[in-house]
């Protein structure tokens, strides 16, 4: 993680407060690490109030769906050129109902139950996956994709709701490419009220 040009702090992955907190009063940080390092670090932005305060830029290690989503470099140098360089953008900011945040893939799988988009019914019955990204044309916040694979080709419906709701038989949750400790039996992702402050150099 990097606070100033040549401040850097190596610290574990998924920080947690004692790792991340100190360091919240910086105009900006970078994360050097993977989706999931970042939404740990969002996560205390969330927690500690500093969401408009404080600028989060992205250096990706790895596949990330977050720098494909946002636009990002996959070339370390010139991610990281933009992280400390780049202009800050708003972007919908994605928490879940369990105290985490989603910055940018949350997939469920497999789903038997019923899901609501706002308030349209869009699953009701058996799905092979749930996938789940902020909206990077911003709408409403999010945009869900209810999977279903098929002997022949895959049947994807697309919805872009404020928030999505589920209720479901005990099923897995993959978040950031990190699997949630515990089986799920019930899921909400939602658009928070404030925006992340995301570097993006556009």
């Amino acid at each position: 993680m990097i606070t100033q040009r040549d401040d850097v702090h190596v610290v574990p992955a998924r920080p947690g407060k004692d790792h991340v907190d100190q360091h919240l009063d910086a105009e900006r940080l970078i994360v050097v690490g993977t989706d999931a390092d970042l939404a740990a670090v969002a996560l205390r932005l969330l927690r500690k109030e500093k969401l408009a305060s404080v600028a989060l830029g992205y250096v990706p290690v790895g596949d990330s769906p977050v720098a494909a989503l946002w636009g990002l470099s996959p070339d370390p140098g010139r991610a990281l050129d933009v992280a400390l360089n780049g202009d800050v953008d708003p972007v919908p900011f994605v928490r879940d109902d369990v105290g985490g945040v989603l910055m940018g893939l949350g997939v469920l799988s497999p789903v038997r139950g019923v899901g609501y988009s706002d308030a349209d019914n869009v699953l009701r019955g058996q799905a092979s996956r749930i996938e789940c990204t902020p909206d990077p044309d911003g709408g409403l916040g999010l945009i869900v994709r209810i999977v279903n694979k098929r002997l022949i080709g895959t049947r994807v419906r697309e919805s872009r709701p404020r928030a999505f709701q589920l209720g479901c038989l005990p099923t897995t949750a993959v978040l950031d490419g990190h699997k949630h400790p515990r089986a799920i039996d019930k899921w909400t992702w939602y658009r928070h009220t404030e925006d992340l402050r995301l570097v993006r150099g556009v």
